[in-house]
């Protein structure tokens, strides 16, 4: 079975037809109702610490997919399971029989003060952990791994087997607005002309590295960062060091998912927008591809945003993600 685009593209309104208010819009439109519960469960990883997932069980009155399938999902860099876009395949998940888990990467959200180490682009190994722990609990279910942004990368790398592979892998997955050209990225995103985006990232890693310090679980002041500074600058102060890497160049070209996308043999989906403003859609058209990647270029839609004028609460990309869960839920049986 191939897997095909949705029939319809995201159509924005005639107000929000730029990259930049798709991205912004993203965050602030009206979001739909939530009101699934969740267990709690705690991911040991090798280095001692521990990732922290909720677990929405498939409703047992629900519709029953062709085979059981826990859908993993991933958060951007400053978020958690918490977030709407987090919380909304939840609902696509569980619409379609599925269990759904929600995982917080290190130190965030609920699993802030139980892991020393930190997050960044690079955590294939963290997912891999997530991964096996899913395949432990539940052997004969099928895997979804669905990532956003920053995790979008980590996922393909995982599957890519990069930086520390081999991995444990899922069966199939869903990248959104994927950063592969992690370098690339960051110029974007430090460029003058988006230094309101520089400031919005900067901020949730500022407070991650307060909460950090607060918790007891690095030197009050040892990493000198503060919102003067560009992301760029936050890297080599920060995520390089406490990453295990030289400096934040070392760390963009180790974790970029890009060099590693011809490994790819599980059916994944790419969904990026041509009108990203800080990730460069020409990364796409340089790429190789493995023969498991399905690529799906929007004309609109910005990082995350896909705001449309015909969609429930003008989301897109609920539409574009439920076609696909359902085509990779119907690859089960092939």
């Amino acid at each position: 079975m191939e897997l095909t685009r949705p029939p319809l593209p995201c159509s924005p309104p005639r107000w929000a037809r730029s990259g930049y208010l798709q991205t912004l819009l993203g965050n602030y439109l009206r979001k739909p109702p939530f009101a699934a519960t969740a267990t709690r469960a705690e991911i040991p990883l090798p280095d001692g610490d521990r990732l922290v997932a909720k677990v929405y069980a498939a409703p047992p009155d629900g519709p029953k997919p062709p085979r059981e399938t826990v859908i993993c999902v991933f958060h951007g860099l400053g978020g958690s399971g918490a977030r709407p876009y987090m919380q909304r395949v939840v609902s696509l998940g569980q619409e379609r029989g599925c269990e759904v888990w929600t995982v917080d990467h290190r130190g965030c959200g609920d699993g802030r003060g139980l892991a020393r180490g930190i997050y960044h682009s690079g955590v294939a190994a963290d997912l891999s952990a997530v991964f096996a722990e899913v395949r432990r609990r539940k052997p004969t279910a099928q895997v979804i791994g669905v990532g956003f942004s920053l995790s979008a990368n980590a996922l393909l790398l995982c599957l890519g087997d990069g930086l520390g592979g081999p991995h444990h892998k899922p069966d199939a997955a869903i990248a959104v607005n994927p950063p592969i050209n992690l370098a690339r990225c960051a110029d974007l995103i430090c460029a003058p002309h988006h230094r309101i985006y520089n400031l919005y990232f900067l901020r949730g890693c500022v407070r991650y590295v307060r909460e950090r310090e607060a918790d007891g679980l690095i030197p009050k002041g040892r990493y000198p960062v503060h919102l003067r500074m560009s992301l760029k600058e936050f890297d080599d102060a920060f995520t390089a060091p406490l990453g295990g890497f030289r400096d934040g160049s070392d760390y963009y070209e180790q974790s970029s998912a890009m060099p590693h996308l011809p490994g790819i043999t599980q059916p994944t989906v790419i969904i990026h927008a041509e009108d990203d403003p800080f990730i460069d859609p020409r990364d796409f058209q340089r790429a190789r591809f493995g023969s498991g990647i399905h690529l799906h270029l929007e004309k609109h839609g910005g990082h995350l945003g896909y705001v449309a004028h015909d969609q429930p609460y003008r989301r897109w990309l609920d539409y574009g993600m439920g076609h696909y869960l359902d085509q990779l839920l119907a690859l089960s049986t092939t």
